[in-house]
């Protein structure tokens, strides 16, 4: 896959080649949950900038206790908020944010932290087969998008959906539950302040590198004001 290109010009490939590949009733029940979530929007009660980054009891790739404070290092981050190693989108997007985004925050001393749900093993399993040198947390009962607004969970014609594609929410995250977080992009400060976040309630779109860079940008300046 050419990770030189957007998020969204990968995801419209992805949806050309998988196109009939689906019994139509799954099909149509992924279709079905995209368009309400994108007539939804983003929920009220989304944490705002300024406002302090939550933390909680994670877990690194070997399944060691850690925090994110912990993981920040009192340095400024980008954060993203991913559903898991099974989420086609999910990986269109870390692959392109570790092809396009770590080596551009690598040149503004910046880090990259990627959380999801899902246990340990998957998360190891997500950083490997993806060969990403950033940091990949597990987040066992969504603790942290939880307190930042952004936790949904599947429709019930989602969840049998999956459920008939070998897919068990409750089996792959890490608290037995079918939460996941809205794909969320988090700019924290050395403070652990929020700066910017970007959240998208239709998880087959994604934040660009692009609109990071920018709010990176003109966080930096805002910090040196």
């Amino acid at each position: 896959m050419n990770t030189k290109s957007t998020i969204a010009e990968q995801v419209a490939n992805h949806h050309r080649t998988s196109a009939g590949q689906l019994p139509p009733d799954i099909a149509e029940a992924f279709v079905t949950e995209q368009r309400d979530l994108a007539a939804a929007g983003n929920p009220s009660g989304v944490a705002e900038p300024g406002s302090q980054l939550p933390d909680g009891k994670l877990l690194d790739v070997g399944g060691q206790p850690t925090t994110l404070a912990q993981n920040l290092g009192g340095k400024p981050a980008v954060i993203v908020f991913y559903r898991g190693a099974w989420c086609p989108y999910c990986n269109i997007a870390l692959r392109t944010y570790q092809a396009q985004l770590v080596p551009a925050l690598a040149e503004r001393g910046i880090g990259l932290v990627a959380i999801s749900p899902q246990a340990p093993d998957g998360s190891l399993s997500t950083k490997e087969s993806k060969k990403l040198t950033f940091t990949v947390l597990s987040d066992p009962g969504n603790q942290i998008a939880g307190q930042l607004g952004i936790l949904t969970a599947p429709s019930d014609g989602t969840r049998a959906a999956q459920l008939q594609l070998g897919l068990d929410l409750t089996q792959v995250n890490a608290d037995g539950t079918t939460g996941l977080p809205m794909p969320t992009v988090v700019i924290a400060d050395a403070d652990g302040v929020i700066r910017w976040i970007d959240v998208h309630a239709d998880y087959t779109t994604r934040t660009e590198l692009g609109q990071v860079l920018q709010a990176v940008t003109e966080t930096i300046r805002e910090i040196a004001a």
